[in-house]
């Protein structure tokens, strides 16, 4: 067995060992075999006999965390017009806006090198015998995770080669803590998250254009001009000059006819390939939404075009990543655009001059639409569109990148209406600076009591699977592993909260509060392993209610696991005064 707790008197300790009950742990398949106990410590001072079996109970509620987060977080990031990240801003300069009503930021923290370097530091000392008297966890605590999503069934192959490049620069500027997956909307390419570069590089190899071409089609119909037909009548102008041109045989009945054929040819494979490019996005929402750490899906796509019928979709992919606090940043991987008016070389026809004016307009404008869409899903949800520009290696980094310096703000709604609506985010600043901000648009309000398996769904996403450290209830982790020369090798993770900033409430001459742990572990690419829920019962007379604020609470849970690299997250929240407290540390179990 390693170390005990630094810092336990021996005394506490014996006791607390004597109180540890063991219960079954639920699990979510496939996690390791898992058990838990319970150490809801007496005061040191205080004997055995004096504590009464009703002061303290502890229940196992499984994995699930029932409680309603109130701090709502808004990371920031303030950019200058060269796009550079900008400093050295305080928590009297920002303006913090929900549904239009200004709000009282209670929570500021600067997000920097340093502070992401500290971050690390501490969670490198979870693990017994690590610190100032041992060998700290050698790794990083994963906190980004970029899912790096190709549209290949809209990227042309002369698209492609391109993007691969800048991805590949992109992947080389990675940092230690950073955690990168490879999707395309066609399903057909995957890897997860993991920070194996010459992995992710090897995977980037697969990466073809699938898009269905219409080269050599008489006309060639794209689903973005069928859409643009509906909008435009120039542009069914044009597709009649062009049909005329590639086949001069036919009289205007034919031509009309060819066209039509095109265009609801066009239709249905553009809507198909649409709607399987969207399910594919929404599956790489719900692989990212899992990870614990700040979450970004970057997106590069040449754009394409929306029938009117299908703004819906859309819609709900933006709702989906707001909901999962999923920033999604695009990259229009066409660079600068300009109109080709006489087609691919490939073409067995030139476009007519007559009508190059006409079609210039109409290219462009079908470009624009394009555009719309990515811009929507980054704006949507916070985050950034980069176009116009042929830098696709600046832009991928200026999109995934950590930036140098960026802010947080917290605040507690003031007026919190359960139901589950989206409530708009404004952040402004004082003075008015010309700088860009970029944050998220909004948040989900939490839904009424009556359905509790969602409300439950939605606090642990925002609470365990998330990379903030929320400082309310303050608490220490520490852990220990024990080894008994089998496969599997104990882990204890062993929560110490400090109980004098908890409010309890007088019921029945006891005080009462409930003391709620959450227990999740990672492993290093931020896949979900084991965890577990547990509810302490506090009702305690005023003696040892006074113990307890000397000594604390220490809870206990315990978990099967195999050698490897583990990310613990904890959550601790007291029900009376509604204190959330959270953090992230690293173990490392040996072979």
């Amino acid at each position: 067995m390693k170390t005990a707790l630094r810092g336990m008197p021996l005394r506490v300790a014996l006791l607390l060992a004597s109180l540890m009950s063991r219960c079954a742990l639920s699990q979510e398949a496939p996690p390791p075999t898992s058990s838990s106990g319970t150490l809801a410590s007496a005061p040191r001072d205080q004997k055995p006999e004096q504590e009464p079996k009703s002061e303290v109970s502890v229940q196992d509620t499984g994995t699930t965390f029932k409680m309603r987060v109130n701090l709502v977080q808004v990371h920031v990031i303030l950019r200058d017009a060269t796009g550079k990240a900008v400093g050295g801003m305080r928590k009297e300069d920002f303006r913090l806006y929900d549904n239009n009503k200004l709000q009282a930021i209670t929570a500021f923290a600067i997000e920097s090198a340093e502070s992401r370097k500290e971050r690390s530091d501490a969670a490198a000392k979870y693990q017994v015998g690590s610190g100032e008297n041992g060998t700290p966890v050698d790794g990083a605590v994963p906190e980004r995770f970029i899912a790096l999503t190709f549209d290949d069934v809209h990227l042309l192959t002369g698209d492609v080669a391109p993007m691969r490049t800048a991805a590949n620069g992109f992947i080389d500027s990675l940092g230690p803590s950073d955690r990168v997956g490879i999707f395309t909307t066609s399903g057909q390419v995957t890897q997860e998250f993991t920070a194996n570069k010459e992995l992710l590089k090897d995977i980037l190899l697969r990466v073809i254009s699938r898009a269905h071409t219409t080269t050599g089609a008489c006309p060639s119909v794209s689903y973005d001009m069928a859409i643009e037909v509906g909008k435009d009548p120039m542009a069914l102008a044009v597709l009649y000059e062009q049909a005329r041109a590639c086949a001069p045989e036919l009289d205007d009945f034919a031509v009309r006819a060819l066209v039509n054929a095109a265009i609801t040819l066009a239709t249905e494979t553009g809507e198909a390939e649409f709607l399987g490019a969207y399910r594919e996005l929404a599956s790489v929402l719900r692989v990212l939404s899992s990870r614990p750490g700040e979450r970004i899906l970057l997106l590069a796509s040449p754009g394409f075009a929306v029938a009117p019928e299908m703004f819906s979709q859309s819609s709900e992919i933006v709702e989906y990543a707001n909901r999962s606090n999923i920033v999604i940043n695009t990259i229009d991987a066409l660079g600068l655009f300009t109109p080709d008016l006489f087609g691919d070389i490939a073409q067995p026809y030139a476009q007519p001059s007559q009508i190059a004016g006409q079609a210039a307009n109409v290219l462009l404008s079908v470009q624009l639409e394009k555009q719309y869409v990515l811009g929507d899903l980054a704006y949507g949800t916070g985050g950034r569109f980069f176009h116009n520009s042929n830098d696709l290696g600046g832009g991928l980094k200026q999109l995934g990148m950590v930036p140098e310096v960026s802010y947080v703000l917290g605040f507690s709604p003031e007026t919190q209406e359960m139901d589950g609506h989206f409530h708009t985010i404004k952040v402004t600043l004082t003075g008015k600076p010309k700088y860009a901000i970029q944050a998220r648009r909004g948040y989900f309000a939490p839904k009424k009591p009556e359905d509790p398996a969602e409300i439950a769904k939605e606090e642990i996403r925002e609470a365990v699977f998330s990379r903030d450290e929320i400082v309310g209830l303050p608490f220490t982790t520490k852990t220990q592993y024990f080894q008994s020369g089998g496969v599997a090798t104990q882990l204890s993770v062993v929560a110490h909260v400090d109980l004098n900033g908890a409010r309890f409430r007088k019921v029945d001459g006891k005080n009462s509060n409930d003391v709620t742990v959450a227990t999740v572990l990672f492993d290093e690419n931020g896949n979900f392993v084991a965890g577990g829920e547990k509810l302490v019962k506090l009702r305690l007379l005023d003696v040892s209610l006074e113990m307890f604020h000397r000594n604390g609470l220490f809870v206990k849970s315990t978990y099967e696991v195999k050698p490897g690299k583990y990310l613990v997250r904890q959550v601790v929240r007291e029900s009376e005064g509604s204190q959330v407290s959270a953090h992230s540390g690293m173990v490392v179990i040996p072979d």
